[in-house]
C-alpha cells in the first residue's frame, strides 16, 4: 500500500475482519451498476483507483431508482481536470454528481460521490468528527471496480477499519449489555440524527434486519477483541459537528453541479417522504436558494407529521 492512504492491516483479528469485509465487498453487482461504473472509467480513466457500490440499492437488489456509488482516486487534477471542483473536493469532499446510461426500460441512474482515497480513509478512522462515510461503509457494500491488487488490498483494510469504528460506537452508544441488534440499532439511530435526512419510521431497524447475518457476524468477530473506547464526550463533538457539516456539503453540491436545487430537494425527500418542487429562481440560483428549500422542506414535514 502506498504510504498516507489508509490503516495498516492491524492485529490477526483485525485479519479476521478483512476476512469478512473481502467476502463482502467481493460479492456480484447487478449489471446496471457495472454499466454505470463503466461510463465512470471511460470519462475519468486511469485517474480512477476504486468504485464502490453501497446503500439501499446495494443492500435490496433494486436497479430501478437511484444507484449510489462511491469513486475514489489519487489525484484531484488528474480526476477532476478543472481547478473549481478539484479545490471544492479538497477542501470538502465528496463532491456529488449525477451520472446515466441507456436502459432497456428506461435511463439507469446513480448519485456518485468523488473523493481522493486519502480523505475516504482519515473518514473510516475513529479520529474523524465526521460519521457519514464509516457509517455508510459499516454496511455491505460492494466493490465494483480496482484499478490493480495494491488498490484491492487497500480497499479491504480501509473498509475494515471503518467497521470497526462503527462497531466501537455502536458498543458505546448502547446500553451495558446490550445486544447486537441494539447496539446496531442504537448506532444507525444516533448517526441519522447527525444528517439533515431525519427517517421515516425505524430505519435503523431496517437496516439492521436487512442485513442481520452480516452485522451479527461482525459483532462476533470484534467480540474477540478488547474493548474499544469510544466515549460519550467524544460523540457530543460529533453531535455539534454533524449537521452543520451535511449542510455545508448540500450548498456545495447546489454550487458545483447542474441540477443542484433538485438534488436538494429530491436528497431530502427520498428520505422522509416530503416532496418540495425547487422554484424557477431556486433552479437558477441553486446556491442562494438552497436555504429557501430546506425551510419549505422543514415547514412541509412540520405540517404533515407534526415534527421538524
Amino acid at each position: 500500500m502506498r504510504g498516507g492512504h489508509g490503516p495498516d492491516a492491524g492485529s490477526q483479528a483485525a485479519g479476521t475482519l478483512e476476512t469478512l469485509a473481502e467476502a463482502e465487498l467481493s460479492r456480484p453487482v447487478p449489471d446496471a451498476t457495472r454499466r454505470i461504473a463503466e461510463k465512470i472509467l471511460h470519462e475519468r480513466g486511469a485517474a480512477v483507483r476504486c468504485i464502490l457500490f453501497y446503500g439501499s440499492h446495494r443492500r435490496e437488489g433494486e436497479t430501478s431508482g437511484l444507484l449510489d456509488l462511491y469513486v475514489l482516486f489519487d489525484s484531484h487534477r488528474a480526476f477532476h481536470r478543472r481547478l473549481l471542483p478539484a479545490l471544492f473536493n479538497r477542501l470538502l469532499p465528496p463532491n456529488v454528481s449525477f451520472v446515466s446510461v441507456p436502459g432497456s426500460e428506461g435511463p439507469i441512474r446513480a448519485k456518485v460521490a468523488a473523493m481522493s482515497r486519502r480523505s475516504f480513509a482519515r473518514r473510516m478512522c475513529d479520529e474523524t468528527l465526521d460519521t457519514t462515510i464509516w457509517t455508510r461503509f459499516s454496511q455491505p457494500a460492494s466493490m465494483v471496480h480496482a484499478s490493480d491488487d495494491e488498490v484491492r488490498r487497500w480497499a479491504v483494510r480501509t473498509t475494515a477499519a471503518g467497521i470497526r469504528t462503527a462497531a466501537a460506537w455502536a458498543a458505546a452508544l448502547a446500553p451495558e449489555g446490550a445486544t447486537s441488534e441494539e447496539r446496531w440499532r442504537a448506532l444507525f439511530s444516533e448517526t441519522y440524527r447527525l444528517e439533515l435526512r431525519p427517517e421515516r419510521g425505524d430505519r435503523s431497524a431496517q437496516v439492521y434486519r436487512a442485513n442481520r447475518h452480516w452485522f451479527d457476524a461482525i459483532s462476533d468477530t470484534l467480540a474477540k477483541e478488547p474493548a474499544a473506547c469510544a466515549k460519550q464526550s467524544s460523540w457530543r463533538a460529533r453531535k455539534m459537528a454533524g449537521k452543520p457539516l451535511n449542510l455545508a456539503r448540500l450548498i456545495k453540491a447546489a454550487f458545483t453541479f447542474d441540477g443542484g436545487a433538485d438534488y436538494i430537494s429530491g436528497k431530502l425527500g427520498r428520505h422522509t417522504g416530503v416532496v418540495i418542487t425547487p422554484t424557477r429562481w431556486q433552479h437558477r440560483h441553486p446556491l442562494l436558494g438552497a436555504p429557501g428549500i430546506l425551510l419549505a422542506h422543514r415547514r412541509a414535514r412540520k405540517r404533515m407529521f407534526g415534527k421538524n
